[in-house]
Parts: C-alpha cells; structure tokens; sequence
C-alpha cells in the first residue's frame, strides 16, 4: 500500500515540474549572472585563440600563471621587421574572467608596436571589461604574459655569443 501512494506521490510531484514556468537556460548561465556583459562576449566569442609557432624568431610566447586561483595563460605575439605587432595568440586555463582578459589583451596588442604595447596596463584591461576587485588578478595575468612574450621576443632579436664573434 505504501509503495503505491509513493507512486502516485511522485507522478504528482513529476506533473506539478512539468507545467512550472521555467526561465530560459541563457538567463540560468552563471557567466551571465556573475559577470559584465563585456567579459561574458570575450568569454563566449574569445578572439585570436590558438597558437603560434613558437620556434618563429619574430614570435614572442609568454607563459605566466596564478597559483592561488589556478589560471594558466599563454599569449604569443608575431612582429613584422618594423617592430609592430601583426598578430597575437592566446590559450588561457582557467576562469571567464581570465580568458576575456586574455582576449582582449590580444586585440589591443595588435597594430601597436613592441613599446606601445608594453604601455598596456592591467587596470586598463580590468575597466574595460568591468572586472570586479575579486577578479583583478585575472587582468594582472594578461598584462604579465604581455610583457612575458615582450621579453621573449626582445630576448630572440639578441644576437646568440656564437653568433656575435663570427661578426
């Protein structure tokens, strides 16, 4: 007898969740609860993702990290002979934050030469996308990989020893 009006306890609960409005699912995303609108773009339509190749002597890789939240970013940068930057690469582990500063650290990057773009600062990046105090580190991580494939690159354009005694 129990197991019955159990039964009939959970077709009426099953019927009650099927004709309850329900919101749609975008409105229930946590990124578009939890973030601005801007990092939610970056986040669903990252721009410049991907690679490149990093044995290039025009291509600088920065690879930082976060080890308190976990993050993981790498950006590359291509330099043309002019010493502008032509284009930029990201791959980013870790929160919606992190990737839209990625993102956006990449856009900004291009058409801007190697000194331009060592003038790109992290609370640039975080009043752009709106980054909440507790997100702040994420905008730190793009603006230390920034300078991190700077460096690479700077470091590439040195003659090796081998190479400056042959001169």
């Amino acid at each position: 007898m129990a197991a019955a009006g159990a039964g009939r306890m959970r077709r009426a609960t099953s019927a009650l969740l099927l004709r309850a409005p329900r919101l749609p699912v975008r409105e229930l995303s946590a990124p578009a609860r939890l973030y601005h609108k801007k990092v939610v773009d970056h986040y669903e339509n990252p721009r410049n993702v991907g690679s490149l190749d990093k044995t290039s002597k025009n291509v600088g890789t920065g690879l930082v990290g976060a080890p308190a939240c976990g993050d993981v970013m790498k950006l590359q940068i291509q330099v043309d002979e002019k010493g502008k930057i032509v284009d930029a690469r990201f791959k980013t582990f870790g929160c919606g934050s992190a990737i839209a500063s990625s993102s956006l650290a990449t856009e900004w990057v291009k058409g801007k030469t190697v000194e331009e773009a060592l003038t790109i600062k992290n609370t640039d990046i975080a009043k752009e996308l709106c980054l909440p105090p507790v997100k702040l580190h994420c905008s730190m991580l793009a603006e230390d990989a920034i300078k991190a494939a700077l460096a690479d690159f700077k470091l590439k354009q040195e003659p090796k020893k081998g190479e400056a005694e042959k001169k």
